[in-house]
């Protein structure tokens, strides 16, 4: 019998476990970073939002000019069955669509055959929920992130060369992760997640040049809900030091509280109210009818 309990991919209209999973070293998905994908997330055997993770991918794809011969419902059949032969309960489960190969001898995108994979493997945490009980210590990046006049973060993809650099600058300067900056110096997105700032009774997070997340999505709705007013505007890298309260949010791991911008302590250090209640709202919508998708293991 075959073992998936490391994690399942469907290429080229197979099942295959983790391990076996490649794709041809000609991709223009590897050589080029020519990709968009998407990433939704199973907790105790339910996917959540998977519909919205789905909509957001076929966005990507009309987005670049990508099309595969699979609609909503035979990538959400197939993201499920990624996960049904996995056997994971947890888990971190992503569909791509590549350029794929041109014709031989060519440099037309256009000749290209798309290509789409999906893959399931045990969940992944941006911060685990026991480091999320002290908060993250984050780095106010340096370094820009790509404008989104080059390319469009809107269309998530794997442009991540500038995050991934500034993630090391955070872990040299002894933080845990790192928020890039626009060319003005305001707060815009860092490697898989939104941010947000907190300031009373308004919550604000940078309308421009970021990835606009489900998880992101989540946190505003239940804010609004909550009566909280939120803002989608310019945030200088200085308000978010000044702000009551910061946290992160990200399929990786949904709300996440920060402590320390920069190693300088937010307040008491500790989670405020706000992230913490936010936390605990949107993990209770995991077990919501509306939002979750169960697995049939």
């Amino acid at each position: 019998m075959t073992d998936y309990s490391r994690g399942c991919a469907f290429i080229d209209g197979d099942y295959v476990p983790i391990a076996e999973a490649k794709i041809p070293i000609l991709d223009w998905g590897f050589l080029h970073s020519d990709a968009t994908y998407d990433v939704a997330h199973v907790w105790e055997g339910k996917f959540f939002r998977l519909p919205d993770h789905i909509e957001r991918f076929q966005h990507g794809m009309q987005a670049l000019r990508m099309s595969i011969p699979f609609g909503a419902g035979d990538i959400e059949a197939i993201m499920i069955e990624c996960v049904r032969l996995s056997g994971l309960r947890a888990a971190y489960v992503e569909m791509a669509c590549t350029r794929g190969l041109p014709e031989p001898g060519s440099r037309d995108p256009r000749s290209c055959k798309n290509r789409f994979f999906a893959f399931a493997i045990p969940f992944v945490w941006i911060a685990d929920p026991d480091k999320q009980l002290s908060g993250l210590n984050l780095r106010i990046s340096l370094r820009q992130r790509i404008p989104p006049e080059s390319v469009d973060p809107v269309v998530k993809n794997y442009h991540w060369m500038d995050m991934v650099m500034a993630q090391f600058d955070a872990y040299d300067a002894g933080c845990e992760n790192v928020v890039m900056v626009d060319a003005r110096g305001n707060l815009v997105e860092g490697p898989g997640f939104n941010i947000f700032t907190v300031a009373g009774k308004t919550l604000k997070t940078p309308a421009r040049g970021v990835l606009e997340g489900v998880t992101r999505k989540t946190a505003i709705d239940l804010a609004e809900s909550n009566g909280f007013r939120v803002e989608r505007c310019e945030v200088p890298a200085d308000q978010a030091r000044a702000a009551d309260e910061v946290f992160l949010t990200s399929t990786a791991g949904g709300i996440i509280p920060v402590t320390r911008l920069d190693g300088v302590a937010l307040g008491d250090a500790r989670p405020g109210p706000v992230s913490l209640q936010l936390r605990e709202q949107y993990w209770a919508l995991h077990d919501d009818p509306e939002y979750s998708t169960p697995i049939d293991y």
